[in-house]
């Protein structure tokens, strides 16, 4: 039988946290607050414990290094990283060993990483295994019957009865030891749900994630007075491959959860990307449809995204400059969609980690941030009417929009926009009356360019650099 005091470890450390705060929903708005009401915005990314960035955490090899880390990341206006509890690539990260019993060295390293995201002020979104490695190295892992753990093998890991105990059982002791300040913005249930994990009938995925999620809302509740934000994240390419199987329903309008998240890797130009244009168009394209699919206006995050394809399966890495434009194009495309915050990047570069290109990038989405009153933006997705050569991204209401144009027919020969002159941005903003104020933002210095007032809601400015955002706000 299991039981919480299984893990041989000290007692929880004593935290004064400076992300006391816990992140809410509200109905009828799609973007997250803190519980004082405060706009906050999921810009981040994925990481992970045996990684480059976070290394340092395992065996308390640099600690210091990790705070360091960390700050940095604050710094470049990152508020949430996406981690597994176990990532297991590597045998020396389970959690568990044996099923059922946490290793105290490794319930230590939380403890540690906790406590550091405390002092950095930085939130974290958690799942509780990833399923990749977990299937890939099957045969070493301590759920395996065949190392006295409960399952014979991973395409009954949704349909176990006594597997769905263990996963429970993590996810309830990870609330009552790291659980109980707004440091945890949020728990993906489960990483990538997947037909192959229900021997490809996916008509237990409901029943699945309710068991989860009112399993979590019961321990909270009893523990911590109240629950933290809940999703299923999915591999978002299944719902295109596959669409004959009812996977929309949970992953989009399941009643346990608070806001919907798949990773979107569009093959052919997110995975595997030959310019920076037509990724960042399939990444609208994707946050919009998949908006389309919510009924009840809950937040949308991608919270995953990248060159998979590329990286694992052709070994090859895109350059950095490349990179960093494709990396602010898609999280540009997908705020602009829609989407709540930039979508969360998993790296596939060697190292493991995001470039100084991608945190500029992230900090220019940070500072763009303000312009925009989210506490009651109740976006749509609209439809504009671009002008040649350029095209992008746009959501907003009866007040307020967010549009991103980006020049489509200016590329060079390493598939970057490279500006020739001036070009002129003039769209109407449909459902939005005037007069307007519209905010131009250069992306790439994340500043203002500049403030200018319109009779009504057609905009008409200059677009200077290869793309650019705007804020526009009733007056």
């Amino acid at each position: 039988m299991y039981h919480p005091q299984h893990a041989q470890a000290a007692p929880a450390p004593d935290l004064a946290p400076t992300v006391a705060e816990w992140i809410e929903t509200r109905p009828g708005l799609p973007y997250f607050v803190t519980e004082g009401g405060r706009a906050w915005h999921p810009i981040g990314d994925n990481n992970a414990i045996n990684w480059p960035e976070l290394n340092g955490l395992f065996r308390r090899r640099d600690l210091a290094g990790v705070d360091a880390f960390l700050r940095s990341l604050r710094d470049s206006g990152v508020t949430v990283i996406r981690l597994m509890l176990e990532y297991a690539q590597s045998r020396h990260r389970y959690l568990e060993r044996p099923a059922g019993v946490f290793v105290p060295a490794m319930v230590r390293l939380w403890d540690d990483l906790i406590a550091a995201c405390t002092r950095a002020g930085l939130r974290l979104l958690l799942t509780p295994v990833d399923t990749f490695w977990t299937w890939a190295h099957w045969d070493h892992h301590p759920w395996n019957r065949a190392h006295g753990g409960p399952l014979g093998h991973p395409s009954a890991l949704l349909t176990c009865p006594e597997t769905r105990g263990f996963i429970k059982r993590r996810l309830e002791f990870a609330t009552r030891r790291w659980g109980g300040s707004g440091v945890v913005f949020a728990w993906d249930l489960w990483n990538e749900i997947h037909p192959a994990q229900c021997d490809w009938d996916v008509s237990c995925w409901p029943d699945f994630i309710h068991d989860l999620s009112a399993h979590m809302r019961r321990v909270e509740r009893e523990v911590h007075g109240r629950a933290h934000l809940q999703t299923v994240s999915l591999f978002g390419p299944e719902l295109w491959w596959r669409p004959e199987l009812p996977m929309e329903e949970p992953i989009f309008r399941h009643p346990d959860l608070d806001f919907a998240s798949i990773h979107i890797y569009r093959e052919g130009t997110i995975d595997d990307p030959r310019d920076t244009v037509a990724p960042a168009l399939d990444m609208a394209r994707i946050v919009r449809e998949s908006i389309d699919k919510i009924v009840d206006d809950r937040p949308f995050l991608d919270s995953e995204h990248g060159p998979i394809h590329r990286y694992k399966d052709k070994k090859r890495q895109l350059p950095a400059a490349f990179d960093d434009e494709y990396f602010r194009h898609m999280q540009w495309a997908h705020l602009a969609a829609g989407g709540a915050g930039g979508g969360m990047r998993w790296p596939n570069r060697s190292p493991h980690i995001l470039t100084p290109g991608m945190r500029r990038a992230q900090a220019s989405l940070a500072r763009f941030m303000p312009l925009i009153d989210w506490t009651r933006f109740r976006r749509r997705p609209l439809d504009l009417v671009w002008p040649a050569g350029l095209k992008g991204a746009a959501c907003g209401d009866g007040d307020q929009a967010v549009i991103w144009a980006v020049r489509t027919r200016e590329l060079n020969a390493a598939g970057m926009v490279a500006p020739r002159g001036q070009r002129r941005l003039a769209v109407a903003v449909p459902g939005l009356d005037g007069p307007v104020e519209a905010v131009a933002f250069d992306t790439v210095e994340g500043r203002e360019l500049a403030r200018t007032r319109f009779p009504d809601a057609r905009i008409d400015l200059d677009l200077p650099g290869g793309d650019m955002a705007l804020a526009v706000r009733r007056i």
